[in-house]
C-alpha cells in the first residue's frame, strides 16, 4: 500500500512539473517610450543571440502581448557573413508608457511580397546605378561603368558620388516600375504619370547627402563607387554597402565606404561612412539655382534646404546623431553643381554617421518649410531619446 501511495505521489508530482514546464512564460520584449508624444514608425532591434532558441523549431515570429496577434517582423544579417544577426520591428508606443512583446516561434511560412516595401537593388540595365526605395522616398546613386563612359566620351554615362532623388508619391514599390517604363516603353521617369518622376539634378553636387572633404577653402570630392552588396530588403529595412575606390583631398589619401539603410515610414536614409585618413567629413545639400530657403540648427544637429521645384517646392535636409555635427557651411560659388549646404561630421572610431533624405510637396507628407524643419527637429530628438528595449 505504501509502494503504490509513493508511486502515485510520484506520478503527480511529475505531472504537475510537466504542466508547469508546459506552461513555463513566454520571452517577453518591453518597449518603453519615455517622450511625451505618441511614437510610431521607428524601428527596433533585438539580438538574435538575446532570443532563447533552445529546443524552438520554426520561424522567430513575435506577437502582441495583449491581442496575441503576430506582428510585422524582419530578421536581418547586419555585416554580409550569410547569419541573421537581428530582428527588426515597428511597435506603437503611446507617450510616457510601455508595450509588451512575447516571442514564439511558427513552423508556418512567413508571407512576403515579391518586391517588398523596403527594397533595393543593383541595376546593371542602367548602365550600373543602385537604386532603393520605401514608402516614402526613392534614392538612386552611380557605379563605376557610369562614370568610365563619361572619361571615354560615351554618352549616356554619369560621374557623381552624388545620391539622387526619385520623387515618387505613391506607397508602392516603383523601382523597378520606372526603369522598366525608361527602358522599355515609350515613356520615361522623367515624366510624372501619376506616381512621380526622376526631374532631380545631381550633377557633381552633393545631392541628397553625398559626401566631401574640405581642405582650407576647397571642397573634394570621391567618383562613383566600384562595388557593392546588398545586404537585406523587407518589410521594415532595406541595406547595402557601397565601396568607393581612394581618393585625393589636397594631397591625403582617403578612402570611403558607404552602409547606407532605409526604414519603412521614414524620409531619411541612414548613412554609416568608414572612413580612413580623416577624422572629419562633410555631407552636403544640393543648392541648386540657390533660390530655396536654408535651416540649420547645430546644437539639435540638423540643416536644411526647402526650394521651388519646378511646379512645385522640395524640402532636403541632414540628421547628424549623438552631437557629431560640429559645424557647417553654407558653400556658394559660380561653379556649376558645386554649391552645397555642408554638415561637418567628427567620425568616432573611424566612421561618421548621419540620416539625409528629402520630401516633395506633391507626395503630400510635407507641405512647408516649416512642416520639414520640424520633423527633422522632431527626428533628431527622438535619435536622442531611442525606444528603450529589454528582453526579458
Amino acid at each position: 500500500m505504501k509502494t503504490t501511495k509513493l508511486f502515485l505521489s510520484i506520478c503527480i508530482t511529475a505531472l504537475l512539473f510537466s504542466c508547469e514546464e508546459a506552461k513555463e512564460p513566454l520571452q517577453q520584449i518591453v518597449v518603453q517610450n519615455t517622450l511625451n508624444s505618441d511614437r510610431s514608425f521607428e524601428t527596433v532591434s533585438v539580438k538574435l543571440s538575446e532570443i532563447k532558441q533552445e529546443n524552438k523549431t520554426g520561424r522567430v515570429v513575435l506577437l502582441d502581448a495583449e491581442t496575441k496577434a503576430e506582428i510585422i517582423s524582419q530578421q536581418i544579417d547586419t555585416d554580409g557573413d550569410g547569419t541573421m544577426d537581428e530582428i527588426l520591428f515597428q511597435p506603437s508606443v503611446a507617450a510616457n508608457s510601455k508595450q509588451v512583446f512575447e516571442v514564439s516561434f511558427s513552423d508556418n511560412i512567413a508571407l512576403a511580397d515579391s518586391i517588398p516595401a523596403c527594397y533595393s537593388r543593383f541595376v546593371p540595365e542602367r548602365t550600373d546605378d543602385y537604386a532603393w526605395e520605401n514608402n516614402r522616398v526613392a534614392f538612386r546613386t552611380y557605379g563605376p561603368v557610369a562614370q568610365k563612359m563619361i572619361e571615354d566620351g560615351i554618352k549616356g554615362g554619369t560621374l557623381s558620388s552624388g545620391i539622387d532623388a526619385w520623387l515618387k508619391r505613391v506607397d508602392y514599390p516603383i523601382i523597378n516600375k520606372w526603369y522598366h517604363k525608361e527602358l522599355n516603353t515609350d515613356g520615361s521617369y522623367h515624366k510624372d504619370d501619376g506616381e512621380g518622376l526622376d526631374n532631380f539634378h545631381v550633377g557633381i553636387s552633393r545631392g541628397v547627402g553625398g559626401i566631401a572633404k574640405k581642405v582650407d577653402t576647397s571642397y573634394h570630392i570621391s567618383k562613383n563607387f566600384i562595388s557593392w552588396k546588398t545586404l537585406s530588403t523587407g518589410p521594415i529595412r532595406t541595406s547595402f554597402v557601397l565601396t568607393y575606390a581612394d581618393w585625393d583631398a589636397a594631397g591625403t589619401e582617403l578612402s570611403e565606404e558607404k552602409m547606407i539603410s532605409l526604414d519603412y515610414g521614414q524620409n531619411l536614409s541612414r548613412f554609416e561612412i568608414t572612413l580612413k585618413g580623416t577624422d572629419t567629413i562633410s555631407a552636403g545639400l544640393t543648392l541648386h539655382k540657390k533660390e530655396g530657403q536654408i535651416g540649420v540648427n547645430e546644437n539639435q544637429g540638423w540643416i536644411s534646404y526647402w526650394e521651388p521645384h519646378f511646379d512645385s517646392e522640395l524640402g532636403i535636409g541632414i540628421v547628424v546623431p549623438e552631437n557629431g555635427m560640429v559645424g557647417h557651411d553654407h558653400y556658394e560659388t559660380s561653379r556649376k553643381d558645386e554649391s552645397n549646404l555642408f554638415a561637418h561630421i567628427k567620425a568616432k572610431e573611424g566612421k561618421a554617421v548621419y540620416y539625409a533624405g528629402f520630401s516633395w510637396k506633391k507626395s503630400n507628407q510635407y507641405n512647408s518649410k516649416e512642416e520639414w524643419d520640424t520633423y527633422l527637429a522632431t527626428f533628431s530628438e527622438k535619435l536622442k531619446n531611442p525606444l528603450q528595449v529589454t528582453v526579458k
